[in-house]
């Protein structure tokens, strides 16, 4: 019985913790298909860089988004978590943010890779699902990476699914992946120091970083796809 006690405890502290502002599938649940929105406390706001902005310390603040910290690779990568969620656009003309969630792909767990795979949709039930216009998928990198090919691949597998760009009181947005990272060592108050964009409808890949309190955006290049899993980026 003593045993069994020991099993059940070791179980329960190696389970999920619940975390505010994120949200899971049940456990032997299929991968959610949907997010809640809004986040609670979050917007709603006026311009999509407003948004976007405000999400940032948001996602990297939950337990180890970022994990610079730690100089074991292996350790580093073993407790690393990605955390994701869209900027919508509504019909009352604002930008909201979803929900959190953390879920992976078990196989990316399985080549050793943090990923977050976010669900296409958000259900936020003041409006009806069609009216809903999807902006950013948001998400944090732990090591402070580039985006990756997957990163790539699922936004233009999103821009396929919902719109390649949408009308806005502000114009024409096209939608886009956002990576944020930290350079902090500290994790207690990571900072906001960035983050990688990439916008499939011109093919841009950007690095945006915060200096002196402005955000300053340099453009790593225009990625050309030679096939599905491969691509070069050209600099001008």
């Amino acid at each position: 019985m003593r045993a069994l006690y020991a099993l059940l405890l070791a179980a329960l502290s190696c389970a999920p913790q619940p975390i505010p502002g994120v949200v899971r599938p049940a456990p032997g649940a299929p991968p959610l298909e949907s997010l809640p929105g809004p986040l609670a406390g979050f917007g709603p706001f006026e311009s999509f860089s407003d948004a976007l902005i405000a999400a940032c310390p948001v996602i990297l603040s939950k337990p180890n988004a970022t994990v610079r910290h730690i100089q074991d690779p292996e350790l580093a990568l073993r407790v690393s978590a990605e955390y994701c969620a869209w900027v919508y656009y509504t019909p009352d003309d604002k930008y909201e943010m979803s929900m959190l969630t953390d879920q992976s792909d078990p196989g990316d767990a399985l080549m050793g890779r943090t990923s977050c795979k976010l669900p296409p949709l958000v259900d936020d039930k003041r409006y009806p699902s069609s009216t809903l216009k999807y902006i950013l998928t948001l998400h944090n990198h732990p090591f402070g990476t580039r985006l990756s090919l997957q990163d790539m691949r699922n936004i233009i597998g999103y821009a396929n699914y919902h719109e390649w760009s949408v009308d806005t009181r502000e114009g024409e947005v096209p939608i886009s992946m956002i990576a944020f990272y930290s350079n902090s060592t500290d994790p207690s108050s990571p900072t906001c120091d960035g983050f990688y964009q990439y916008t499939p409808k011109t093919n841009e890949l950007h690095q945006w970083a915060r200096a002196q309190g402005h955000w300053l955006s340099r453009k790593i290049g225009t990625v050309v796809w030679l096939d599905e899993a491969h691509y070069r980026i050209e600099t001008e």
